[in-house]
């Protein structure tokens, strides 16, 4: 049983190793000044992401977060498999802050001792929109309080990406419902 565990766990790590990179890592990469973590609570939409083997075939993408009683965030990230109408996969996590005089860099799990990097590196100023990277350049999400985002919006999207260096031909645009309630 150990084996089968151990083994396992190295997939794991293996496949977030294997991510390619879509970021020129060149060009630093930074946070936001800071985030009142209690706005920046709440449900988000998934815009777009860099493809990742965790949210393989996943539409309809939304983000929860909340606070835990430990003081910890809980992270509740829900997918439609296969189409926004598809059957819901859940997959629960916790998110602690690692700098706290931003709040802006956080680190993620959903898997026991194995945390990952979750940096805020463009948030707006009425937390309608957040772009979420780490510095590897493996992993982004675009993130909105709504569906759908307007020309402008994604303008300012492009815009952050560019700064940063990411491909964003590299992007997979989250197909999500029309609106909240589709």
């Amino acid at each position: 049983m150990m084996r089968i565990l151990i083994f396992g766990i190295i997939l794991l790590v293996a496949s977030c190793a294997n991510q390619p990179v879509n970021r020129d890592g060149s060009i630093p990469l930074s946070s936001v000044d800071n985030v009142d973590i209690d706005q920046y609570l709440g449900r988000w939409y998934e815009i777009a992401r860099l493809p990742n083997s965790f949210e393989k075939n996943c539409e309809g993408v939304t983000a929860d977060y909340s606070w835990r009683d430990d003081g910890l965030v809980r992270v509740i990230n829900t997918c439609r498999i296969g189409s926004r109408a598809g059957e819901k996969k859940v997959a629960n996590g916790r998110a602690r802050i690692v700098d706290a005089q931003t709040n802006a860099k956080l680190e993620v799990s959903f898997f026991g001792p194995f945390w990952g990097d979750y940096w805020i590196i463009d948030l707006a100023k009425d937390y309608s929109l957040a772009v979420v990277g780490e510095p590897s350049g493996r992993f982004l999400w675009v993130l909105s309080r709504k569906p759908v985002l307007n020309d402008a919006e994604m303008a300012r999207v492009s815009a952050v990406l560019d700064r940063f260096g990411y491909k964003q031909d590299a992007l997979y645009f989250t197909a999500q419902p029309p609106s909240p309630d589709d």
